[in-house]
């Protein structure tokens, strides 16, 4: 004789039933494997292997104005993503919002997809006084005044711009006769208080008063908000990353404007097309890195 479960059993097994299905569908609900990713709306066959990060919204129209052609493919929060081709490369465009947590955010969902080189293109302030508005500056490394990057490495970690990168967009900015600066720049976590700005009503952080003499003085060239934690991420996972910024503030001289607004996502757009070349030489030397050596054409 079959014996029938008594009600508490069969109660038992109804929550332990549901718990899992609750479980599982909380789950699913972020799952940072799944096809379409939770934040930026992207799949696998959405995005080229590169791809440029301003912070803005509304500024990845007017980097991919310069391409040869160009489609929305997602719009979701602050993450709006375009791609298309610049001289016959594929290349996308993905906005990050302010800051480094949604910029890691960024780096992590699109190199899911795919993506294997990203390039941070946008505003900056620079510290140093002969660099004009309107200058670009190209990151060789980062000091890391924001959090997010100490969430992933230790504190001395460093973030290195890949060396590529560099070259390249000193190739592209050097070919559309853009002046450029090379050198450090500062991430911070606040527009306010950690770029030594006073905050409201007059707060002054703790040591802002003497922040930014002391990255002057080590030859700091620019501060913004994004840059080492998608330099430091990008070494993490053998990634390619740089950064190009266009000067809107001199910090020593008081000067502000917005000027030269297209220069740094020219010059990363055709980067990217640089770099495409690179791969190719790379590829017919049978070698793991581009070097001068290996020349690009029309240099």
């Amino acid at each position: 004789m079959t014996e029938t479960p008594d009600s508490t059993d069969t109660v038992d097994d109804s929550n332990e039933s549901a718990d899992s299905e609750h479980s599982n569908a909380s789950a699913d609900s972020e799952d940072p494997n799944a096809e379409i990713q939770y934040h930026l709306e992207v799949g696998p066959d959405d995005v080229a292997e590169s791809v440029l990060l301003p912070g803005n919204p509304e500024r990845v129209e007017t980097v991919a104005a310069v391409w040869d052609d160009h489609e929305e493919v997602a719009h979701h929060r602050e993450y709006r993503t375009l791609t298309g081709h610049y001289e016959e490369t594929p290349i996308s465009v993905t906005s990050t919002g302010i800051g480094s947590p949604s910029a890691a955010i960024a780096v992590e969902e699109l190199a899911r997809v795919g993506a294997d080189t990203m390039i941070r293109v946008g505003s900056c302030g620079t510290l140093q006084p002969d660099v004009e508005i309107g200058d670009l500056v190209i990151t060789t490394g980062a000091v890391r005044q924001e959090g997010t990057s100490d969430e992933y490495v230790r504190e001395d970690y460093p973030a290195v711009a890949d060396h590529e990168v560099v070259a390249a967009l000193v190739a592209a900015a050097e070919r559309l006769g853009h002046d450029y600066h090379l050198g450090l720049t500062m991430s911070a976590d606040s527009f306010y208080a950690g770029q030594g700005r006073p905050g409201y009503d007059g707060f002054r952080a703790a040591g802002s008063d003497d922040l930014l003499d002391e990255l002057r003085e080590t030859n700091v060239v620019n501060v913004e908000m994004e840059a080492s934690a998608i330099l430091t991420l990008a070494n993490v996972y053998g990634l390619r990353a740089g950064a190009v910024c266009t000067v809107y503030a001199n910090r020593e001289t008081g000067e502000f404007r917005v000027e030269g607004e297209t220069r740094a996502s020219e010059t990363a757009s055709l980067a990217v097309a640089l770099l495409a070349e690179m791969d190719r030489k790379k590829t017919d030397a049978d070698v793991e890195s581009w070097h001068a050596d290996l020349g690009l054409d029309g240099a």
